[in-house]
């Protein structure tokens, strides 16, 4: 469950291979990117306009890029780092009054904006938030939907889409109490006996915990921090 080499992301953007560089820094931007815009919404009161221009320039800035460089695993996680990063970029920027508009390679917000922009509509004013929470609990929700986004594309890549969907039915669906599906309607609709439902719901809950393990190994800055945040998501103690 806990690999030996760990594959992060945090030390490939310090390596001195450029395509290395490039490569884990726009993992990493894929990510953060949705903590990063809804927090400068929320803590900054950014308008929208704003909050995407300087989302995308905190992530191509050079003086983001070198904080890696900077970064120190025993000092704190990788996340709030990042955080303390953003909040003196802003402040920065707000200060000099000045916005670099960027253009052409960060396009990475544009299609998603209106699914985020719903998101917040739905939560609480920021008077009523605990900042640095709703970072790590958008964080916790961003490399979630990257585990379910990648889960979705490996089931439909090798015959695993029915596991997929009766997961996606049963543990991702939005139920109200006693709204869950049975397993027998379950299979009703797939069209398996029981059985085998439980079966693809074993699977299929195997896999996603792999994956978001492996995200998290990759986005996590030490071999500490990626054992004592997968204890705090997941329950799991490291072996």
């Amino acid at each position: 469950m806990f690999p030996a080499t760990r594959h992060s992301l945090v030390v490939e953007a310090r390596s001195p291979d450029l395509q290395t560089r490039k490569r884990a820094y726009a993992a990493l931007t894929a990510a953060y990117w949705k903590p990063v815009y809804k927090y400068l919404r929320l803590r900054w009161r950014a308008s929208i306009e704003d909050a995407q221009d300087l989302t995308q320039s905190f992530f191509l800035a050079d003086s983001t890029q070198r904080m890696m460089t900077r970064y120190e695993s025993g000092r704190a996680r990788f996340r709030t780092f990042l955080r303390t990063c953003l909040d003196g970029f802003v402040a920065n920027e707000r200060k000099a009054a000045v916005r670099i508009k960027r253009g052409g390679e960060a396009q990475f917000l544009s299609l998603e904006l209106q699914e985020v922009e719903s998101e917040l509509q739905r939560q609480g004013s920021c008077d009523e938030l605990d900042l640095e929470q709703y970072f790590h609990r958008e964080w916790v929700r961003s490399l979630f939907g990257l585990a379910v986004d990648e889960f979705r594309a490996q089931a439909s890549g090798s015959g695993k889409a029915v596991a997929f969907a009766i997961f996606e039915r049963y543990d991702l669906g939005e139920h109200g109490e006693g709204e869950r599906p049975t397993y027998t309607e379950l299979g009703r609709q797939f069209g398996i006996p029981v059985s085998q439902v439980t079966n693809h719901l074993a699977l299929a809950r195997r896999r996603f915990r792999e994956i978001i393990l492996q995200k998290l190994e990759e986005i996590t800055g030490s071999e500490q921090e990626f054992r004592d945040e997968a204890r705090d998501l997941l329950g799991i103690e490291p072996r």
